[in-house]
């Protein structure tokens, strides 16, 4: 591969994936993070209010500790269904893995010391790492289609 198709490669596509993997992996962290600190201060919550309802301190407020279970029940069916930890995981990996491809590649590590076409091999090894997450993400789906409601 000579050395101008290698440089379109890398910004056309291996940045353009790079960027497009750490912004998908942030963002999934960010929903997951946040949905698991509402789980906590809710399921915390919810017997405090039970309690302060029965005091008759508050007795126009029954509803509340119903309104924070059913938050719970919908926030945890929601982590399950979106899978925010597991594309965070799986999108942090690949970002990193390819993070490391680039670094090999320029250190000559490796395989990348031992081959003639540095740069097909690069392309090669981070075309593989990006189908295999595509492979994982359909495997995904087809799985959520097959379980029953």
């Amino acid at each position: 591969m000579d050395k101008d198709s290698f440089k379109k490669y890398l910004d056309e596509r291996y940045y353009d994936q790079l960027n497009w993997y750490d912004n998908k992996a942030a963002a999934n962290q960010k929903c997951y993070r946040r949905f698991q600190w509402m789980l906590i201060v809710l399921s915390a919550l919810t017997p405090v209010l039970i309690l302060v309802e029965q005091g008759s301190i508050l007795p126009k407020m029954w509803w509340l500790p119903l309104l924070t279970s059913v938050v719970v029940a919908v926030a945890t069916s929601a982590l399950k269904v979106f899978k925010y930890q597991e594309n965070w995981i799986n999108y942090r990996t690949t970002c990193e893995t390819m993070r490391k491809e680039i670094h090999y590649y320029e250190a000559g590590a490796e395989a990348y010391g031992e081959v003639e076409d540095r740069e097909a091999l690069f392309v090669e090894r981070v075309e593989s790492l990006i189908s295999r997450e595509n492979t994982i993400w359909l495997a995904a789906q087809k799985q959520q289609k097959r379980k029953p409601s």
